[in-house]
């Protein structure tokens, strides 16, 4: 089975939904589930407001592919941007597809590139409708990745860890999101309740595919789950090396 690193993406973006200001961190963020072998961006380039692209596309070795508008009111960068996706999942030569749009008409190619075998990352905006979410395997906000970029350059050491979460979160912990993490816990826990936090956070991302610890401000699940502790108990356990523990949770009756 291959790993994560091993993975080969596909990235395709709609150039309409997303900023040039945001893909060196978004770039960044898809090294982190594979290697993008193929990197296209589709759009009218013809346009002005798409003039400051350039120098982007560039720096990152993404591909941009002309599309014009046929008529008014229609999206035609859509239609080649599935067309491709197509094209290229035939060709075989990659394990899965990171599709940057907060578009629902890419709903139905998530769901076919995953009937395939694939392995889908969306990434898009807040207002990103909930169908294409769920589509994916996993799906990152674009604008945690913004935040967390902003707070990294503008937080300095002293200031409170606190204020820092608190400006590159986009929800706070709530009933909801204790709900769905006690539910998590209770279907994987052995007998006296406990879950390794690891299998619980991967299940977090099955039922939810937007779920993302800095959603809520925080840059790892553990801190995330720390701050819960009026609701859950933590056993860190030691293993074999000294430098590392493994983190198991339970619900507190």
């Amino acid at each position: 089975m291959k790993t994560k690193d091993d993975l080969k993406l596909a990235v395709v973006i709609d150039a309409d939904n997303v900023s040039s200001k945001d893909v060196k961190a978004m770039m960044e963020e898809i090294a982190k589930y594979g290697v993008p072998t193929f990197k296209r961006i589709y759009g009218d380039w013809t346009k002005p407001n798409l003039a400051g692209w350039k120098s982007v596309l560039l720096e990152n070795a993404i591909t941009p592919i002309q599309q014009y508008g046929y008529t008014t009111g229609k999206n035609a960068t859509d239609s080649a941007m599935i067309i491709d996706a197509m094209d290229i999942l035939y060709t075989e030569r990659v394990d899965g597809f990171c599709i940057v749009s907060s578009d629902s008409d890419f709903t139905r190619l998530a769901v076919r590139l995953r009937e395939s075998g694939m392995k889908v990352f969306g990434f898009g905006e807040q207002k990103t409708p909930q169908p294409f979410i769920a589509a994916c395997d996993k799906f990152i906000y674009i604008e945690i990745l913004k935040r967390s970029t902003h707070a990294e350059a503008s937080v300095v050491d002293e200031e409170p860890k606190r204020a820092a979460r608190k400006k590159s979160s986009i929800y706070k912990p709530d009933k909801k999101l204790i709900s769905l993490v006690a539910a998590s816990v209770n279907d994987i826990a052995d007998e006296d309740g406990w879950a390794f936090l690891g299998d619980v956070g991967n299940l977090l991302i099955k039922k939810r595919t937007d779920f993302d610890p800095r959603n809520y401000g925080f840059e790892k699940l553990t801190p995330l789950i720390k701050s819960l502790k009026k609701h859950f108990d933590i056993d860190e356990r030691d293993t074999d090396r000294a430098t590392i523990k493994h983190v198991y949770i339970r619900a507190k009756k």
